[in-house]
């Protein structure tokens, strides 16, 4: 005879859930269309339906350690077809949210990305960071724009500002990436803890098949019946964008380090326009503009009956937007050789590019590691 489960709801939840993005999950009367209409949920134990049912319960722990509100790559069919407007692909998006929050800490950053009245804090602590080196090294220069050639290694020289403010960055954000990644992982109970210990190689064969297979196409656009819609080619060009905005970094990197020990390999900036990592560089400021224009386009034109977008939505897009246009302004007024404005945007451009860097383990973009490991884990126990 089975067991009966006490089920103790956590009241605060669902307000907490509603206030992010979950608004409409008391709409839900459980008929599970979304279920049966998302074409990536499977035949057994399907989202988003059970989703619904454990929201409208407050069962706190059971969603948050849910793999199923990663897997979801919100195309909307849900929403558009629920018969009650209850948005189930809002509710997973918001549920994500709210994961963000649990996984990293200091949960305070998360808590500044929700809202536009924390913008002056997390744009006012990289613009005091840059601006504080752009005073010394005006003391330095003797002036605040330098003489001659426009060169902003003049202003910002990468050998003791950019370079090792940017690495300490990255690799701060990367561990703190990975500490949320573990703590996600064993989140998974009890199938979770299990994987993670003596299944190395087995974790490591199905990562990389998923990130060949649907990291790098966004394979799963067109399991959900988008394959040729703006929303994949908007993504796929945000993605390839980074992509070779990031070999551009390394090999510039390499270029100027080890020509200190190597003059042969030795890469000086700035780059001639020809030159074929310049090239590279410009082809992927190109694809990045046109991914956000895309995605942009898309959000805006979304129907907020079916979905909605939140200031936590536009707060990742907008960052990138600043990125792409600060960096493409930065070299068309070096170019023009207009000194000022192009110091003062280069100065622009390292703000943001630290705020994109630094934040993205409480923003939309550390779902690109989430997600990858969510899909990895439920290939790993057999899913596909």
């Amino acid at each position: 005879m089975a067991q009966s489960v006490r089920i103790q709801p956590d009241l605060e939840f669902v307000k907490e859930l509603q206030a992010v993005g979950g608004e409409s999950l008391k709409k839900c009367y459980q008929c599970a269309t979304c279920s049966v209409a998302c074409p990536i949920s499977p035949a057994s134990n399907p989202y988003p339906r059970k989703e619904m049912v454990w929201a409208s319960w407050g069962l706190k722990d059971r969603l948050l350690n849910d793999p199923d509100i990663w897997l979801c790559h919100n195309c909307g069919t849900c929403s558009d077809l629920c018969p009650r407007g209850a948005k189930p692909g809002d509710l997973l998006a918001a549920l994500r949210n709210m994961a963000y929050q649990r996984l990293t800490q200091p949960a305070v950053v998360a808590k500044w990305l929700t809202s536009s009245k924390y913008l002056p804090i997390l744009f006012g602590i990289p613009a005091v960071l840059w601006a504080v080196i752009w005073m010394i090294m005006a003391g330095v220069n003797g002036s605040a724009i330098p003489q001659g050639e426009i060169v902003f290694g003049k202003l910002f020289p990468g050998d003791y500002t950019v370079d090792p403010i940017f690495i300490l960055t990255f690799f701060s954000m990367v561990a703190i990436m990975w500490k949320g990644t573990v703590k996600l992982l064993a989140s998974f109970k009890p199938e979770g803890t299990t994987l993670m210990l003596g299944k190395t190689k087995h974790w490591v064969l199905h990562l990389v098949d998923v990130i060949l297979e649907e990291v790098m196409t966004h394979k799963k656009f067109k399991d959900c019946g988008d394959d040729k819609s703006d929303r994949k080619v908007g993504h796929l060009g945000v993605f390839y964008g980074f992509v070779f905005l990031a070999i551009v970094t390394a090999i510039v990197a390499a270029g100027h380090w080890g020509g200190k020990v190597f003059p042969a390999i030795a890469l000086h900036t700035p780059m001639p326009l020809l030159f074929p990592v310049k090239i590279l560089a410009n082809i992927g400021a190109v694809l990045l503009l046109g991914g956000l224009a895309l995605l942009t386009i898309r959000r805006r034109s979304l129907d907020p009956k079916k979905s909605s977008s939140n200031y936590y939505d536009w707060y990742l897009l907008g960052v990138i937007w600043a990125v792409a246009v600060t960096g493409v302004l930065s070299q068309l007024f070096r170019l023009a050789g207009i000194a000022p404005v192009a110091y003062f945007v280069y100065y622009l451009h390292l703000v943001v590019v630290w705020m994109l860097f630094a934040y993205l383990p409480w923003s939309k973009l550390g779902h690109l590691v989430y997600r990858t490991a969510a899909i990895t884990y439920v290939r790993a126990m057999g899913r596909r």
